[in-house]
């Protein structure tokens, strides 16, 4: 494991107008309603030298249908997480032992409508909600959760 690389990725803590963050059901968990794991914050893969700035809104519009925001906040250090040992090998095309995130804190400036997890032809998600930003740790599958409360506390003065 350790001598597979991290995944270069951002991630985008997407505010609304009163202090909730924007998160999504995965669509391979339709039934994760409250299981964890099931509902997680946009985030994806960075283009070789692509500035992560650049990256957080493409895919905000590649996951979520727009890129209607702005950039609040850059989270100061680059965020690790180790996949667990039954999915090294199959996860990230089984070439990664986890992902290294640069995570920003965006407000959207669009409206829900805006929202679309149709467009996509191979939707990442399939239902989306506004949710208070201490909800996130408990909603981060087990791997992902320390990220999820470092997230909610640097982030904190966004929310409502």
């Amino acid at each position: 494991m350790k001598s597979l690389p991290y995944r270069a990725n951002v991630g985008a803590v997407l505010f609304n107008g009163v202090g909730h963050v924007l998160v999504a059901r995965r669509a391979d968990l339709p039934n994760a309603e409250g299981a964890p794991g099931g509902w997680q914050l946009p985030q994806g893969g960075i283009d070789d030298d692509e500035d992560p700035a650049i990256a957080v809104f493409r895919e905000l519009e590649e996951e979520v249908g727009t890129a209607a925001a702005e950039i609040l906040a850059e989270h100061p250090r680059w965020l690790t997480y180790d996949l667990p040992p039954e999915l090294l090998g199959r996860a990230l095309g089984g070439k990664y032992r986890g992902q290294r995130q640069k995570w920003f804190a965006l407000r959207f400036t669009g409206a829900d409508a805006d929202i679309r997890l149709d467009l996509d032809p191979h939707p990442e998600f399939d239902a989306w909600r506004w949710a208070k930003l201490a909800e996130l740790p408990v909603l981060a599958v087990d791997f992902k959760r320390a990220i999820y409360r470092d997230l909610a506390s640097e982030f904190a003065r966004f929310a409502a």
